[in-house]
């Protein structure tokens, strides 16, 4: 029982027992019910790299720009991101199972009005009903493991299969939906969630176990709308920003709206009595490193991945079938070495993964920017299989060190969190790189077309036109203006390549001095700061 502090906010009552429906569960249960949770997962990483592989189209079918086709992947990572934390707590609070299945049913009915749409703006709005849909059941995948899985390093097996499937979904993903783009449509990307959500709400009802854990907790609806101005305003203004202009007012009335709502956001969450982002799970070293490591993993890895599929179709020639089998050995690998790092967490620590995983990830990116318009798969495809092991050790070892850093009433939370800053990193990193990226390839194609005596005024039509695709396609051009446009699309993505690296040997460097040798069952005097409900409690009061 915690002592009771001078700030009324920061008393604690003695938190209840878990509310879990039914007596402990048996091995082949538990089995049972991490295979329902998984088939959940496996559709939304699917649908990741599926859309990614159905781009090209998109583009042609939809008429979209580089502005759409960010926002096509973006609306649903801004969406899961500004409403997991949120939806994370709600499971905690009023019931984790009931909020899988809402979600479930969420993801399904987004899936079904994007593969209706016939509009960019309706598949924009189809892709956040997803993200609507993915942040209510995601969290409760990892915070539900986090109930039926006691022992830590179960747990880490556990979570290891887990993070293997995500990479399975991932690595599925292009060879499922090259074939599909190629011959059924890109719509079809979408109607293949709609039974596998069907499947995870018939098999969620009947496997998983319903539990919730109040604990004198309540909703932040405060926090939430800030949180949700902070990541709409930013991600708005950075990928309008090389379309607009950086002056203009939208743009900059975006970042100065982000800008105002960031510190209300930190105000609001000090000072609630129950924030939806409580601060001072952060004053622990490894859960704030291992979330940073997640930030800075999908900043520089999986934002830059969102482009390759432009690169391998668009520039290379590959087919969408071909594209995804050339994706296929990093995602394979990426199934096959993440429950391999989540023994090794459990085991020796989770910062030797981690680390090693950054490292290998921030190697890979630069030796992407070696290949240009004129690579073959020969010269390249060895980088693949590093790709996916640099992703692989780092993934497992995320999940489990923020897990396992906090008590089980707050796994909701803590598995949100861990979501929350891996889905920013992505949403982040598509915008600031794909701005990076549409800047030096519009400055590039000017210079090229200048070089080959295009006079001033068809330049300047041909890199507005740039600016709405990743090339000029048209039988209209002439094949040397053609060239130029991709030789200008490859350097800039170069220079997205090199960023992206630079973000994750920064990333390396700093799980170097936050995580290091941790250990996920380190005790609260080793290095713990936030062992327990009390001890969060505690927290508010200082923070007061």
């Amino acid at each position: 029982m915690p002592a009771v502090h001078p700030d009324p906010r920061s008393v604690s009552a003695p938190a209840p027992a878990p509310d879990t429906v039914g007596a402990p569960l048996s091995r082949g249960r538990r089995t049972a019910a991490l295979l329902v949770l998984c088939v959940s997962l496996f559709m939304a990483m699917l649908d990741n790299t599926v859309v990614n592989v159905a781009l090209p189209s998109l583009q042609r079918e939809l008429d979209a720009g580089i502005s759409d086709l960010q926002w096509i992947v973006d609306g649903y990572s801004l969406s899961l991101a500004a409403l997991m934390l949120t939806a994370g707590t709600i499971g905690d609070l009023f019931g984790r199972r009931k909020v899988f299945l809402t979600g479930l049913l969420l993801f399904g009915a987004g899936s079904a009005v994007c593969a209706l749409a016939g509009h960019v703006g309706v598949l924009v709005a189809g892709r956040v009903l997803q993200g609507a849909g993915a942040a209510a059941f995601m969290p409760g995948t990892l915070s539900i493991i986090r109930q039926i899985y006691t022992d830590e390093r179960e747990r880490a097996v556990a979570i290891g299969i887990w993070a293997g499937v995500s990479g399975l979904g991932l690595g599925v993903g292009p060879i499922v939906g090259g074939p599909v783009v190629d011959h059924l449509g890109w719509a079809w990307v979408f109607w293949l969630n709609v039974p596998v959500a069907l499947i995870g709400l018939v098999g969620g009802l009947l496997l998983v176990p319903e539990s919730a854990d109040r604990a004198g907790r309540g909703l932040d609806p405060a926090g939430q709308l800030l949180g949700v101005l902070v990541t709409g305003a930013a991600v708005y203004a950075t990928i309008e920003g090389p379309v607009r202009g950086w002056t203009d007012p939208y743009v900059v009335g975006g970042y100065v709206l982000a800008a105002v709502a960031l510190p209300l956001f930190v105000l609001v969450e000090r000072k609630v009595r129950s924030p939806m982002l409580d601060l001072a799970m952060f004053r622990d070293r490894l859960f704030t490193g291992a979330l940073l490591n997640g930030l800075f993993l999908y900043l520089g890895m999986f934002s830059v991945l969102y482009f390759l599929s432009l690169w391998l179709q668009q520039v290379l020639g590959w087919s969408a079938t071909g594209a995804g089998l050339v994706v296929m050995p990093a995602m394979v690998v990426v199934a096959a070495v993440t429950p391999l790092a989540g023994w090794i967490a459990g085991r020796f620590g989770a910062g030797y993964p981690m680390t090693a995983g950054l490292l290998v990830s921030a190697f890979a990116m630069a030796m992407m920017a070696r290949f240009g318009a004129d690579a073959s798969f020969r010269s390249y495809w060895w980088l693949l299989p590093v790709i996916g092991l640099g992703m692989g050790l780092v993934l497992t070892p995320i999940t489990a060190t923020a897990l396992a850093r906090v008590p089980a009433e707050r796994a909701g939370l803590a598995s949100a969190s861990s979501n929350t800053l891996r889905e920013l990193g992505g949403v982040i990193g598509v915008a600031v790189l794909g701005s990076v990226l549409t800047a030096q390839m519009n400055r590039d194609l000017g210079h090229r077309l200048a070089s080959l005596g295009v006079p001033a005024g068809e330049r300047a039509g041909y890199v507005e036109r740039l600016a709405g695709g990743t090339r000029l396609g048209g039988a209209d051009l002439p094949a040397k203006v053609a060239h130029a446009a991709d030789q200008a699309f490859v350097r800039g993505l170069h220079v997205a390549e090199y960023s992206g690296a630079g973000v994750l040997l920064f990333g390396c460097l700093l799980s170097l001095v936050l995580v290091r040798r941790g250990r996920l069952g380190e005790k609260a005097g080793e290095e713990r700061t936030a062992p327990s409900a009390a001890g969060l409690g505690e927290g508010a009061g200082e923070r007061g």
